[in-house]
């Protein structure tokens, strides 16, 4: 999927992932929204950690450094103000993605 589509939608996909499992470390985080996409959302790190860093600072999440595999990762989790920006931007995506699909519906010979 093209970089320009994800624009706009990564914090929600990086909160998402997070609540998915509670706690990631930001490469498992990677990992998982391309396994959860199929492949359609293959992040880099570039874009990853600068945005994990900055919900950190915006708090709505937190993270802690983990070296129980030998190496030291640092691992993420969401706060409660995390979990309310989660709610209210996954309605949101529901209500514009209701809305795309109620006028591309109407179009007979189009099928998706």
């Amino acid at each position: 999927m093209a970089a320009d589509r994800i624009r706009g939608h990564l914090r929600t996909l990086v909160l998402a992932a997070i609540a998915a499992r509670e706690t990631v470390h930001g490469y498992g985080l990677i990992a998982d929204l391309k396994a959860r996409s199929k492949g359609q959302l293959s992040l880099n790190e570039g874009a990853v950690y600068p945005a994990l860093h900055q919900l950190e600072a915006d708090g709505l999440i937190t993270s802690a450094v983990d070296d129980s595999s030998g190496r030291k990762r640092r691992s993420y989790e969401l706060t409660d103000a995390g979990r309310a920006v989660l709610v209210e931007e996954a309605a949101d995506w529901v209500e514009f993605r209701d809305a795309v699909d109620s006028i591309l519906e109407e179009i007979t010979w189009l099928k998706f």
